[in-house]
C-alpha cells in the first residue's frame, strides 16, 4: 500500500512529495495495538513488550504446541538475542555474526538471508550477537560488528545502502536494533570497554544520509545537517583534562521512543576506564565536580536534530561497570501520571517523569546492594565509599588497588535482557540476577583499539538456590509482587499478554509462561538450548502465535567467572521456535 507521510527534518515539519509504500509511521505508532504483525523493537517503539491478545490465556495456554522449527544453521553459532519482527507474511531475524533472514511465517521455510562480510580484526566485547532489526518503507535495518548500517530490501534481501557508524578498528562495534522516527533510521554504538565515545545518530531512511549526531559525553561536539550543531554539556565540568576524549559511554542496547512527547531516550554505558580513581575531576564533596556526564545516564533528546532535553544520571562517580543504557520504558501509571521506568544494572529501579525526566522514586529490586545504601530524594545514590574498588595509588607497588565485594556484579541486577510491562496488571516483570564480584582497579592508559578498563574482577553467587530472579514491579508503589527464581542467570527478554501471561526463558532452555498475577508456572517447552532471546506473539487465520529464537550464549559463557563454570555444560543450538494455539484447542481448557 502507498500513504503519502510527513516528514521531520532538521527541526522542521514538511509534506513529502513521495509516497511511502510498506511500513509508515503511522504503522511504528501503532505497533502494539495491531495484532496481525510485528514491526518494532520492543512490541511498540516505547518498549512495553506487551501484547492485548488475550485468545491465549491462563487456562488454554496448557494446549499452545509447536508450530515449526528453524535453524539458523553453520557451525559458529553463538548466542541468538534477536527479537523477530513480523510483516506481510514474512517473519524476519537476525542472528549472530551480523546475519539476517526472512522466513515464511506459515510454514517456517527461508526466503533469503543475507550475511555481512565480516573483516578481520573486529573488537566486539560480550559475544557475537544481534538484538534485532526495523523496518521502515519497504526496507529492513540492521547493524553490524563491524560498526555499519545496513538497508535491505524486504522482498528480495538486496542491499539498498550500507553506512558506516564507526570505526570498528578503534574498539566500536554494534549490536542493538535500529529506532525509526519520522523517516529517520536512530542507532547508537558498541564498545565501552574500548575508550570510545557513545553517540547517537540519526539517518535518511531512504539514502542513509546522516541528519546529525549527538556524543553523549561532555566535551565532544554534535552536527546537524553536516555542520557542528551545539556541544554536548559544558567542557570539563565534569571530567578531567582530556579523559573526555575517550570517555566511554557508549549507547549499544538503542532506544525508546515516546510519541506523546516526542522525546527519544538513550542510555549510556559505563565512562572509560573503569578506575574511577582516575576519573575523579573533585571529591566527592565537591557537588558534580566527578560524576563524569553523561555516562551511566539515560537522556532524552528531539528526534528531529538531536538535542539534548533532559538527563537522568543513575550512578555518578560510576566504578563498577554498572553502565546506565537499560532500556527506558514509557507508560501511564495507575493514577493517568505519564511516566518512564528503567531497571537499572546497578541495581535500582526507577521510575521519572515523562515530561521532563524529573526523578519520581527508586526502589532495590534485587536483594544484597553494596555499592550505595539507598537513592535520597533528587534521585542521587548514597555511595558508600568504602564498597568503591580501591585506588592502586595508594598501595607500595601501584599495581592493584584494594579488593572490595560489590554486589550486583558488573553484569548487573539486570543486564541488557528487556523487561515488560502489562497493561492488565500495571505491574512491570524483570529479569534479573543475584550475584556479586571481588572487584579491584588496576593502573591503565588508553591504546586505541586495545581495552581500557583498569579493573579485574571475580564474579560469584550471592546465593546456592538460585542466580536468576524474574520478578514483579508495582511502579506505582515500588514494592516486588513475586519472585520466580532460576537456578542459573536469566538473559532472554520478557513478553506480557492481555491473557494474563508473562512468557521468558531460561539458559537451561526452557521456554516458560507463568501468570501475571501469582507467578506461578502455568507452561513450559524445553526448546534444547539455552534461551537469550527475546518473545512476541501475533494472530494469523484467526489463531494466536507465539515466537522466540533458543540459542546459549551472549556475555555470561564469556565473562561469568564462577557463575560460567556453573553453566558450561549447556548447549549452543540456534533454533526459531515458533507456537500457536489451534482454533479448536482455544476454549479446551
Amino acid at each position: 500500500m502507498n500513504r503519502f507521510i510527513t516528514v521531520v527534518a532538521a527541526g522542521l515539519m514538511a509534506t513529502a512529495s513521495v509516497a511511502i509504500a510498506g511500513v509508515t509511521e503511522e504503522d511504528l505508532k501503532n505497533d502494539t495495538a495491531n495484532t496481525s504483525q510485528v514491526v518494532t523493537n520492543g512490541m511498540g517503539r516505547h518498549l512495553q513488550r506487551f501484547s492485548p491478545l488475550e485468545t491465549l490465556n491462563k487456562d488454554n495456554v496448557k494446549n499452545l504446541m509447536p508450530a515449526w522449527a528453524f535453524s539458523l544453521g553453520g557451525e559458529k553459532q553463538r548466542g541468538q538475542e534477536t527479537q523477530p519482527l513480523i510483516y506481510d507474511g514474512v517473519m524476519y531475524i537476525t542472528g549472530s555474526y551480523s546475519r539476517l533472514y526472512a522466513i515464511d511465517v506459515k510454514s517456517g521455510k527461508e526466503i533469503w538471508q543475507y550475511d555481512a562480510r565480516l573483516p578481520e580484526g573486529i573488537l566486539p566485547c560480550c559475544d557475537v550477537v544481534n538484538r534485532g532489526a526495523a523496518i521502515y518503507g519497504d526496507n529492513i535495518f540492521f547493524g553490524t560488528l563491524d560498526a555499519r548500517i545496513v538497508a535491505l530490501n524486504l522482498k528480495t534481501g538486496d542491499v539498498v545502502w550500507n553506512k558506516k557508524i564507526a570505526d570498528y578498528k578503534a574498539g566500536y562495534s554494534y549490536t542493538a536494533a535500529p529506532l525509526i522516527v519520522n523517516g529517520l533510521v536512530i542507532t547508537g554504538n558498541s564498545g565501552g570497554e574500548f575508550g570510545i565515545v557513545g553517540e547517537v545518530q540519526a539517518r535518511d531512511a531512504e539514502t542513509g544520509d546522516m541528519v546529525w549526531t549527538r556524543p553523549v559525553i561532555e566535551g565532544h561536539m554534535g552536527t546537524l545537517n553536516g555542520e557542528e550543531s551545539t556541544m554536548t554539556g559544558e567542557l570539563n565540568a565534569t571530567w578531567p583534562g582530556d579523559m573526555w576524549k575517550t570517555g566511554g559511554g557508549a549507547t549499544w542496547l538503542g532506544g525508546s521512543y515516546d510519541a506523546e512527547t516526542d522525546t527519544i531516550v538513550f542510555g549510556a554505558g559505563n565512562p572509560a576506564p573503569w578506575n574511577s580513581h582516575l576519573r575523579n575531576a573533585g571529591t566527592p564533596t565537591e557537588g558534580n565536580k566527578g560524576d563524569n556526564l553523561y555516562a551511566s545516564s539515560r537522556i532524552g533528546m528531539d528526534p528531529a536534530t538531536g538535542e539534548i532535553k533532559w538527563h537522568y544520571q543513575t550512578t555518578p562517580r560510576e566504578g563498577w561497570d554498572y553502565d546506565g543504557v537499560n532500556e527506558v520504558v514509557a507508560f501511564t501509571d495507575k493514577s493517568g501520571n505519564k511516566r518512564f521506568a528503567t531497571a537499572d544494572r546497578n541495581g535500582f529501579f526507577y521510575v521519572l517523569n515523562r515530561e521532563d525526566g524529573k526523578f519520581v522514586g527508586a526502589t532495590p529490586f534485587v536483594k544484597d546492594i553494596t555499592w550505595a545504601t539507598g537513592i535520597d530524594d533528587t534521585g542521587r545514590p548514597i555511595f558508600d565509599e568504602a564498597n568503591r574498588p580501591g585506588n592502586p595509588a595508594d598501595t607500595a607497588d601501584g599495581k592493584k588497588g584494594e579488593v572490595i565485594f560489590a554486589s550486583p556484579s558488573f553484569l548487573g541486577g539486570k543486564n541488557w535482557m528487556p523487561m515488560a510491562f502489562s497493561q492488565k496488571t500495571g505491574n512491570f516483570y524483570v529479569p534479573s540476577n543475584e550475584w556479586g564480584m571481588d572487584i579491584w582497579n588496576e593502573p591503565i592508559t588508553y591504546k586505541k583499539g586495545a581495552a581500557y578498563m583498569g579493573a579485574g574482577f571475580t564474579i560469584k553467587p550471592n546465593y546456592t538456590d538460585h542466580i536468576g530472579s524474574l520478578k514483579a514491579v508495582d511502579p506505582d508503589t515500588l514494592e516486588v509482587k513475586w519472585e520466580y527464581k532460576n537456578e542459573a542467570p536469566l538473559w532472554s527478554g520478557v513478553m506480557t499478554t492481555a491473557g494474563g501471561l508473562v512468557f521468558f526463558g531460561t539458559p537451561e532452555g526452557e521456554f516458560i509462561a507463568l501468570d501475571d498475577e501469582t507467578g506461578e508456572k502455568v507452561w513450559s517447552f524445553q526448546t534444547g538450548s539455552g534461551i537469550v532471546g527475546q518473545p512476541v506473539t501475533w494472530e494469523m487465520d484467526g489463531e494466536q502465535y507465539v515466537s522466540v529464537i533458543s540459542g546459549w550464549g551472549g556475555a555470561v559463557p564469556l565473562w561469568g567467572g564462577e557463575i560460567a563454570k556453573k553453566v558450561n555444560y549447556l548447549n549452543q543450538g540456534s533454533l526459531l521456535w515458533t507456537f500457536k494455539l489451534p482454533k479448536r484447542l482455544a476454549n479446551a481448557n
